[in-house]
């Protein structure tokens, strides 16, 4: 009975709280260093998942690296997304009028949430492979850059750097950056002629974002 015990599959339950704890930490962060280095070393200019050798393809085939990242952020979580967008909205509602900080704190938190949800359902009508739930983690892991942004302009407020015209070039590049790693998600699983009905909906909910990170 002893050695029939000792050879049952291991079980999760059975773990230590800070191995599951720690192991969450380690999956979060791996998905946000996908978000944030992108970009595919085994090719020239190349971006993960952008490198079609076909134009007559519908779908764009990736590489052995790019599939990688992909199966990466399928494994679809929502504590990555929830850490990034109480993140974003703390640092917003701390910059922002103390009679305005609930409102903006509510404001940003359904924004991201709301957002994802819209583009979510209109590539799902469009025909994307992804699930509805990991195709909100890939968006709200890719806030990321923006949240970067919205902090440093928060400790650029400090300084002589915090000037409109700096903070806009920060959040230029984090929407840029934000923009195309969930183009290029979105677009691994979209018909190349439903593509763009699919992208565009992402550049508005972005914009939208990095407009309230200038407002605040």
């Amino acid at each position: 009975a002893q050695n029939s015990f000792q050879t049952k599959p291991y079980s999760t339950l059975d773990e230590p709280v800070r191995e599951t704890i720690m192991r969450d930490v380690r999956s979060v962060a791996g998905k946000l260093r996908v978000v944030l280095l992108p970009l595919d070393r085994n090719t020239h200019f190349g971006y993960s998942g952008v490198s079609a050798t076909d134009a007559s393809d519908d779908i764009v085939t990736p590489g052995e690296n790019q599939k990688q990242v992909i199966d990466k952020l399928k494994e679809w979580d929502l504590w990555g997304p929830l850490l990034v967008c109480l993140a974003l909205s703390v640092i917003l509602s701390f910059r922002a009028p103390v009679h305005q900080a609930s409102a903006v704190f509510g404001a940003v938190f359904v924004a991201v949430w709301v957002g994802s949800a819209v583009v979510t359902v209109n590539a799902q009508l469009l025909g994307s492979t992804l699930s509805f739930f990991q195709s909100v983690c890939v968006l709200g892991y890719c806030v990321f850059p923006l949240t970067l942004a919205a902090l440093l302009i928060s400790l650029l407020q400090l300084t002589w750097f915090g000037v409109v015209w700096v903070d806009l070039i920060w959040v230029t590049v984090a929407f840029v950056w934000a923009c195309r790693a969930s183009a290029v998600f979105i677009g691994q699983v979209i018909p190349r002629e439903r593509r763009f009905l699919a992208i565009y909906p992402v550049f508005f909910f972005y914009t939208f974002l990095g407009w309230l990170i200038l407002l605040f």
